[in-house]
């Protein structure tokens, strides 16, 4: 990979952020996708996030094994899958160039979504769950985790709306994502976003992948989000904005 110092490290200190975001802090990841994309073509960098996604995802499996409510990863697997084929249409079309800004688009609409949800006073107040806010939200993922691996704040608004406890919030999102990351990976390998090289970097991650999950089990119970979550909004909006022009 054609990286320089300051490329590496952003690629080590993403792997360390989603294995925190896996295992703890929902919603951390992304900041990871803008970021992954200013030091790496912006195809290239789906393929090399998904596989550590991927990576990550054995980590927040195994701790939040027991944690899931498989109801939920059942109904939005099917749109989530649709969404995942009209994803990979529409990268067959996209070029390097015009991907960029689609990814910080995504970015920007996701957390403007997220705003829209917490706006008023009371941050816990559900949305409204008819049959059709899984479909719809489910599509949506699929869409967005293949052409951005950048599903995170859907999954947080639907799940957010099905009132889990914190642990089985995670533990839904861990197994959703473990599933649907592997579904994306012939999809990927098709358009060679993944390719050997690609697996490579992801395993050279590993370690920092390992602190990461490690990290976010540590404070899944310890540590004050509202703060911490919009510091990382604000910073994800920037390097989305970067991406845009």
């Amino acid at each position: 990979m054609d990286l320089n110092f300051i490329g590496w490290a952003t690629v080590a200190l993403c792997a360390m952020m989603i294995g925190i975001s896996k295992t703890g802090i929902p919603g951390l990841g992304i900041l990871v996708v803008p970021l992954m994309a200013l030091v790496l073509p912006a195809r290239q960098s789906t393929g090399i996030l998904l596989g550590i996604l991927i990576l990550a995802d054995v980590f927040a499996i195994t701790y939040h094994r027991h944690n899931a409510r498989w109801l939920h990863v059942l109904i939005l697997l099917p749109p989530a899958l649709a969404g995942i084929v009209v994803g990979y249409f529409g990268l067959k079309v996209v070029s390097d160039r015009q991907l960029k800004p689609i990814i910080g688009a995504i970015v920007l609409l996701m957390l403007g979504i997220n705003y829209w949800r917490t706006r008023g006073k009371d941050r816990n107040v559900p949305i409204p769950s008819p049959w059709w806010l899984a479909i719809w939200l489910g599509f949506m993922a699929g869409i967005t985790t293949m052409m951005a691996n950048a599903a995170g704040p859907v999954m947080i608004i639907y799940l957010l709306a099905m009132r889990l406890p914190k642990t089985e919030f995670v533990g839904t999102a861990a197994w959703f994502f473990f599933v649907i990351n592997w579904l994306k990976v012939p999809f990927s390998a098709n358009l060679d976003l993944m390719t050997t090289e690609s697996v490579k970097l992801d395993l050279m991650m590993l370690p920092f992948i390992a602190a990461g999950a490690v990290t976010g089990i540590f404070f899944l119970k310890r540590i004050p989000q509202k703060a911490f979550i919009a510091v990382v909004q604000i910073l994800a909006v920037a390097a989305a904005i970067k991406l845009l022009f």
